[in-house]
């Protein structure tokens, strides 16, 4: 017999508002008023014979990007019309609804909550019109303190070194990470590009198909890695149609209960889907101090002890959505996780951030959503989420499915985990380097215009220290975009607190 403390996801909400229907900016809606709406779909989701809202005890919000709210989850229930619940506010990061659920499902388990909901929205679009247009957006302000309760890891995503050297945004590191798989791989640029389309045109195509997409249009993988008018490239490797789409007005809601409270309140034994497990953890926190950047441990831990803890391998789960920010998160989450590039499983629910949408850090609630309907759909068979943090940094990992867990939810130990990844390998930055490196990945800025601005590098000392560098050389710039630069030697030259390559012959081949 299940144990009635047993966590159970009963209602699932998302609400995604087109351009279309926001003619006027003065209709816009901040992502509290989103957050509401999706929030009582997802009590309606839940067929509930009686009205859950009022049986709500904690709210538990990936903080908003588009709106800063000191507590975002007291005004939520304040709009709902909500007394006596606690407000819980997760720190930045794509994995937050997923620790949420952890976290309420821990609790829950624990016999100390009986009702939750995660929620969470973003109005970007509508504010970067607003900015474009220069329009001040009519979205109430809150005078509420700062919320009292916060989740997760509050230190910044990078060192002021890694910032010096333009590693200081998603879209200046990431493609270091896809040099780096690309190196590691072995392939040329023309050869992973392909791939990298391939894999993201899987993704293009589940998008096509969800009418909660930001982007339907079907991209083939020509479309996508091919630059264009409308696709411009960003950042070498990637084009406008690698990269997460902030620019969207998307809100998604979970409601979960215990097994007890949903069946009092009357839900529909086809209505409920268990969280099995969830696991949560870190790689080495900056990207100077990873030992490889083609590679996660902190994927391959969570992965590991989740699925063990859910009582399942990797081949027994039936569907994924891998967080997807950019196509080399996805490329280390299946690397890590024993997934083949011919694995037919889905590993999108959603569409992914490209194309579906990237909410800020609220993301995953609407692949939660997704993979509860997919659960339902599919009785019995389970489905596995994954969330990251800051860049390729934070993660989590959950297992669902309709069929209960013999044991109740398994919160894996988190110290426990984070220690044995806290064991493992790591790099000491070498800050200011004179001298020669090995080059191990590379990322190109593009201006809009189309012309490469700016290369980072990130290169291995002779005694294995990571050294970043830069270089604004034409030369140098239009050579990385043209033929790999991994393996190879140059020599840096720190200057004004950053280092700079010192490259007398860009054509050189790789070795040289």
């Amino acid at each position: 017999m299940t144990d009635p403390r047993t966590p159970v996801i009963v209602g699932v909400g998302q609400l995604t508002v087109s351009p279309s229907e926001v003619a006027d900016l003065a209709a816009a809606r901040d992502p509290v008023d989103l957050m509401g709406d999706a929030v009582r779909a997802a009590v309606r989701n839940a067929s509930a014979g009686r009205n859950l809202l009022d049986q709500v005890q904690a709210v538990y919000i990936p903080q908003p990007l588009s709106r800063r709210y000191p507590d975002p989850g007291a005004l939520l229930l304040q709009r709902l019309g909500i007394t006596g619940a606690t407000s819980f506010r997760a720190l930045v990061g794509g994995n937050s609804p997923l620790l949420l659920l952890h976290e309420a499902g821990a609790a829950i388990q624990r016999g100390e909550l009986d009702v939750a909901v995660i929620a969470g929205a973003e109005s970007m679009h509508s504010r970067f019109r607003a900015r474009r247009e220069g329009v001040d957006l009519p979205w109430e302000r809150s005078d509420l303190p700062e919320c009292r309760n916060e989740v997760g890891d509050a230190r910044p995503g990078t060192t002021d070194d890694e910032n010096r050297h333009g590693a200081a945004i998603p879209i200046e590191i990431y493609p270091l990470f896809e040099t780096a798989v690309r190196a590691r791989l072995g392939r040329g640029i023309d050869d992973h590009q392909r791939a990298i389309g391939a894999l993201w045109a899987r993704f293009s195509a589940a998008a096509s198909s969800n009418p909660r997409a930001w982007v339907r249009d079907r991209f083939s993988a020509d479309d996508i890695v091919t630059p264009s008018a409308d696709n411009r490239v960003v950042t070498f490797p990637y084009t406008k149609r690698m990269c997460a789409n902030l620019s969207v007005d998307m809100a998604a809601a979970v409601v979960v209960t215990s097994l007890e409270a949903a069946r009092a309140a009357g839900v529909p034994d086809e209505r409920l889907v268990f969280p099995l497990a969830g696991a949560d953890a870190h790689d080495h926190f900056f990207l100077s101090e990873r030992w490889s950047l083609a590679e996660s441990p902190a994927i391959r831990e969570t992965g590991r002890r989740v699925l063990g803890a859910a009582g399942l391998t990797v081949d027994d789960v039936a569907r994924f959505d891998l967080y997807s920010c950019f196509p080399s998160a996805v490329e280390v989450a299946m690397d890590a996780l024993g997934i083949t590039p011919a694995d037919e499983r889905p590993l999108t629910l959603t569409g992914g951030l490209a194309f579906f949408g990237g909410p800020g850090n609220n993301y995953v609630t609407h692949s939660l959503c997704e993979a509860v309907t997919a659960c339902r759909a599919h009785p019995g068979t389970p489905g596995m989420v994954t969330g990251v943090g800051w860049y390729l940094t934070k993660h989590a990992a959950t297992v669902l499915s309709t069929r209960p867990p013999d044991g109740g939810f398994v919160r894996v130990d988190p110290e426990a985990c984070q220690s044995a990844l806290d064991a493992l390998p790591r790099r000491t930055p070498a800050g200011e380097h004179d001298g020669p490196v090995t080059i191990e990945a590379t990322a190109v800025v593009y201006e809009r215009e189309g012309v490469p601005k700016r290369a980072t590098v990130t290169g291995l000392t002779d005694d294995g220290r990571r050294a970043l560098a830069v270089s604004e050389d034409p030369d140098v710039t239009a050579a990385m975009v043209a033929e790999p630069w991994e393996g190879r030697v140059v020599k840096l030259c720190s200057a004004t607190g950053r280092n700079v390559l010192e490259v007398t012959n860009p054509g050189l081949s790789p070795g040289s």
